[in-house]
């Protein structure tokens, strides 16, 4: 029987709050510790993760990209109830949770282990920043209407020179955000690749590539103007022509607590884009 329990919800969604409380108010009624948090409070949510054995995440995929770096470091299972307008990484809806959270509850879920990424930002041969994401590394262009030159090398060896808007590295989970949107494949979340997809190449590869989850990926930028890069969309790093950034597999994975089949991704897929048929 999990004891612990932390609530972090979308405070943008002024629903999100009343339904965080009645979530505590019911873990209450049944004998489990609980805390609520803001999802923008990371300093309050981080002081409360100790001892705490599941990560009720009330929000769409964005408050859930931030509750997966909250919880990697504390290998706490995720539960998300979707609150957003997609909601591929939740678990229950809002008018559902009771029964599936009961479950968990009791044992009855199994766990899902997704890739996550670590970056890193070298310049001049100096580490500047690191940074975490679930989803994806995009390397992009600025404000100016002009092309990037980027170098891949992936352990060491070069792969390909790209002419293009952005070059985006995903995880089989972000494989179906920005990367599928720029035309890459959707991987299912359990796959431990990495996808490399261009967005709008230029006389040069245009089409995704696959590296397995132990390759080291390193991307040298060439521009005259503004470069940013990004992990899964949070406040963008300006570049420097030259500057490296390095990704890998994080040392852990995002750690996700299910109740549905293991089928569960094509199916919910398919009916989130529209395609699910009759």
């Amino acid at each position: 029987m999990i004891k612990r329990i932390g609530i972090v919800y979308q405070s943008k969604k002024t629903e999100a709050r009343p339904v965080a409380e009645e979530i505590g108010g019911w873990l209450a009624a049944r004998g489990v510790d609980y805390w609520i948090s803001s999802i923008w409070d990371g300093e309050h949510a981080d002081g409360n993760m100790d001892d705490t054995e599941l990560l009720i995440v009330l929000g769409g995929d964005g408050s859930t990209l931030h509750g997966a770096r909250l919880a990697i470091s504390h290998s706490v299972p995720l539960f998300g109830i979707n609150m957003g307008r997609v909601g591929f990484l939740s678990e229950a809806q809002p008018d559902d949770w009771p029964g599936r959270l009961g479950r968990v509850l009791l044992g009855d879920y199994w766990v899902e282990n997704r890739l996550m990424l670590h970056a890193a930002l070298e310049r001049n041969g100096r580490i500047l920043d690191t940074f975490t994401a679930l989803n994806d590394v995009v390397i992009g262009r600025g404000q100016h209407i002009r092309v990037l030159h980027m170098e891949l090398r992936v352990d060491g060896d070069l792969v390909t020179n790209y002419t293009a808007d952005a070059l985006i590295i995903a995880t089989p989970t972000g494989s179906t955000a920005y990367s599928m949107a720029a035309g890459g494949p959707m991987l299912p979340p359990r796959l431990m690749n990495f996808v490399v997809t261009p967005v709008a190449a230029h006389l040069s590869l245009n089409r995704s590539l696959i590296f397995h989850e132990e390759a080291e990926i390193s991307i040298k930028v060439e521009m005259d103007h503004e470069a940013i890069l990004t992990a899964d969309g949070q406040d963008g790093i300006l570049l420097q022509s030259g500057d490296v950034v390095r990704v890998k597999k994080h040392a852990n994975h995002c750690r996700f607590a299910r109740v549905d089949s293991s089928g569960y991704f094509y199916r919910r897929l398919m009916h989130r884009l529209g395609f699910s048929g009759k």
